[in-house]
């Protein structure tokens, strides 16, 4: 005769039995590879002082299957900041990214900008951004490596040209810090970021969450921004993914993103 309490036990391991016999599939969904780790197939640059789709000495190229922002052609930066814009708009869906920072950082490069790179997130397209444009008007999954010494986390968020809310209150200072680890060296990283359109924005390491904002919307201060905007609208619900070329390398070995439902 069975008892309550074993009637629960089994229940409890039938049901963790069933749960580690569903597919992947049927618990998160079919990831959409961004990058095939051949070519930048679908894939589109744009780099300060050239038009969208333009890029000369080949800053975005792939090196021993791996997405890499290389200055190899390169004499100095001259803030030749760069983007590269996955062809398609998203508005709720998981990202993952692979990444690591490698070798020096180009000659002329900005100290702020040493092993520093970024997702950026429901942005515009590279078509629409000015020739001179530094950053598209976007949200940003701001990228950092250690130095070896000091304390830098990553994950942290960045705002051209907009601003978001944290519990309840705008902010609008440019950068806002995770909690992250600091990451030193040339180690591979995980980020993922879960975006749910204009409500709710994580960044997520090692399956913590490090930061967390709402309502991300465009800066009525900035005119980049506001050129973007339909009737006076601020509030982003969408838009493109895009990568940075901020003076130090960088290889990514893997974009990926799972749609959610809205």
């Amino acid at each position: 005769m069975y008892t309550h309490f074993t009637l629960r036990l089994m229940a409890a391991s039938f049901l963790a039995l069933s749960m580690a016999l569903l597919p992947a599939a049927a618990e998160e969904g079919e990831w959409i590879q961004l990058f095939d780790g051949e070519s930048l197939s679908g894939w589109t640059p744009k780099l300060v002082g050239h038009e969208a789709g333009e890029d000369p000495l080949e800053t975005f190229r792939v090196e021993d299957g791996f997405l890499t922002v290389s200055y190899e052609n390169y004499e100095g930066f001259d803030g030749n900041f760069g983007h590269l814009f996955y062809k398609d708009s998203f508005s709720h869906y998981r990202l993952r990214v692979e990444y690591r920072f490698i070798g020096e950082q180009v000659q002329g490069g900005p100290g702020w900008a040493f092993r520093n790179n970024g997702l950026m997130l429901h942005g515009q397209t590279p078509e629409s951004m000015r020739v001179d444009q530094d950053f598209p008007v976007s949200i940003e999954v701001q990228l950092l490596g250690g130095d070896g010494r000091r304390e830098r986390s990553t994950g942290n968020l960045c705002t051209p040209g907009t601003h978001v809310e944290i519990d309840g209150e705008l902010i609008t200072r440019h950068c806002t810090n995770s909690t992250s680890a600091t990451f030193h060296g040339d180690q591979w990283v995980t980020i993922e970021v879960e975006v749910r359109g204009n409500e709710v924005i994580r960044h997520i390491i090692d399956g913590e969450v490090v930061l967390e904002y709402q309502r991300p919307q465009l800066d009525p201060d900035d005119a980049d921004a506001m050129m973007l905007s339909e009737d006076g609208e601020l509030m982003l619900h969408e838009g493109t993914i895009s990568i940075q070329a901020e003076s130090h390398p960088t290889q990514f070995r893997k974009i990926e993103v799972l749609v959610l439902d809205e």
